[in-house]
């Protein structure tokens, strides 16, 4: 029996499947500290416990994106706040390849923010 977290990337249709399993590769794979998690019915990855990201698909289009949870303190020009008062999205074309350099540009800039969060916390 499939995990609650794989039966939601399974139960996707391509093309958007396919990008968020390589999205899912990419996150699991890109830091130690990054672990997935099945949280509000949704993946999501954790830097030391903290919720950093997550993967969804928009409502209306079906178009996958990534979740920054700190988005309103990670800036790039690519993230979109839209009505979010904390969070920003990056939306991915499931069509294309997925832009590793921005996605490189966030992901160092959202794990920078959680290191220096921890060392605020430590002090």
């Amino acid at each position: 029996m499939l995990r609650d977290i794989d039966a939601w990337f399974e139960n996707k249709s391509e093309p958007a499947k396919g990008c968020l399993l390589a999205m899912r590769t990419l996150l699991v794979h890109y830091n130690p500290h990054i672990t997935e998690a099945w949280k509000y019915r949704m993946p999501f990855y954790c830097y030391d416990g903290k919720m950093c990201c997550y993967l969804w698909t928009d409502k209306k289009t079906g178009q996958p994106y990534l979740g920054i949870v700190e988005g309103k303190n990670i800036h790039h020009p690519l993230l979109q706040p839209g009505e979010r008062a904390r969070m920003s999205i990056l939306p991915l074309s499931p069509a294309a390849d997925l832009p590793m350099d921005t996605l490189r540009e966030i992901l160092d800039k959202m794990l920078r923010w959680y290191e220096t969060a921890a060392k605020k916390r430590l002090k």
